[in-house]
């Protein structure tokens, strides 16, 4: 019996050991996955969420149910996904903001972006776009900060809140232009779009697809998009890089998952996603709403996490730009 006892021991052991990759590579076998989007329906990121969540799901023959888990900037969507169990069977798209300018903007945090989820791909760019009020009297970037440095604190912009992206990229361009602006948040993009086509506010900065339609109908001005180069389908726009070199930002969304999941499943999860972005009827359907595929795996999308990170420590420092209450 002593000599049993060993031998039943490391026989467990060894189930034990072989039973975590034999579950990965049957990964999925149960009827349901569930992808949190950390932010109410009907944004961009959820947008981008349920084309993938369609044809992702169709490729693993599961279905996938959108769940948003909205507030906080993110941090109650991604807090879910930390406690969730690491079986692949709870998964995230997510923006940039929940993971790189949430530590610097609050003062605590439940999660460690780099150390609580594993990045799994970079899914989509979204390309944004520098617009004015048609009674601002410029034609172009040059003219934007001229007039912005002939006339200091005269000049407001608006954002669809404190720490969004459009608050961010206003704030990263008057650092690099060396202008100061005044700023107006909104409650939402929504009603910063009311603001802007309003005139409460000169300027701003938001998606392409968002502006795109006021531009073109004379309700605003299209200064220039924040793209490295200018965008195939509006090439009369100039980037500010024209203006500023080296200027280029645009939030991303991307798929994480939490610490601990399979690396079968993630590797699994990275290929089916990477087939999913480059199907012809999914690329249509991205780029008609002016949004980028953009795919990075896991190490290059971790240190792009890292970089953004990076990035927004320094200018948020340097703006002072802090959540109430918070």
């Amino acid at each position: 019996m002593k000599k049993l006892i060993p031998t039943l021991v490391a026989a467990t052991a060894l189930l034990a050991v072989t039973a975590v990759p034999s579950m990965a590579q049957n990964w999925p076998t149960k009827q349901t996955i569930h992808m949190i989007v950390p932010f109410p329906a009907g944004g961009g990121t959820d947008v981008v969420a349920r084309i993938v969540a369609k044809y992702l799901g169709e490729r693993l023959h599961q279905t996938i149910i959108v769940e948003n888990r909205g507030g906080a900037n993110g941090q109650i969507g991604l807090m879910a996904l930390k406690q969730s169990t690491p079986d692949g069977y709870t998964i995230e798209v997510t923006s940039d903001t929940p993971m790189t300018v949430n530590p610097w903007i609050y003062k605590n945090i439940g999660y460690d972006a780099l150390r609580d989820f594993i990045p799994v791909i970079s899914l989509i760019r979204l390309p944004s776009m520098l617009a004015v009020h048609p009674s601002v009297p410029v034609k172009n970037v040059a003219e934007f900060i001229a007039l912005a440095k002939s006339k200091p604190g005269a000049i407001n912009y608006g954002s669809a809140g404190v720490g969004n992206f459009s608050h961010l990229e206003m704030e990263l361009f008057s650092q690099a232009a060396g202008i100061k602006l005044v700023h107006v948040p909104y409650k939402g993009t929504g009603p910063l779009a009311v603001g802007m086509l309003g005139g409460e506010v000169h300027a701003g900065f938001n998606n392409v697809s968002t502006l795109l339609q006021q531009t073109q109908a004379g309700k605003l001005k299209a200064l220039a998009v924040a793209e490295p180069q200018r965008m195939p389908d509006l090439p009369d726009v100039p980037t500010i890089a024209e203006t500023i070199p080296g200027f280029d930002m645009a939030p991303w969304v991307g798929l994480i998952v939490p610490l601990g999941t399979p690396k079968d499943i993630v590797d699994k999860l990275v290929t089916e996603s990477t087939a999913v972005m480059k199907d012809p009827a999914v690329v249509k359907q991205f780029k008609e709403q002016q949004l980028s595929v953009m795919l990075l795996e896991r190490d290059k999308f971790a240190a792009l996490i890292k970089k953004d990170r990076d990035k927004w420590e320094k200018v948020i420092k340097s703006a002072g730009i802090t959540m109430d209450g918070q």
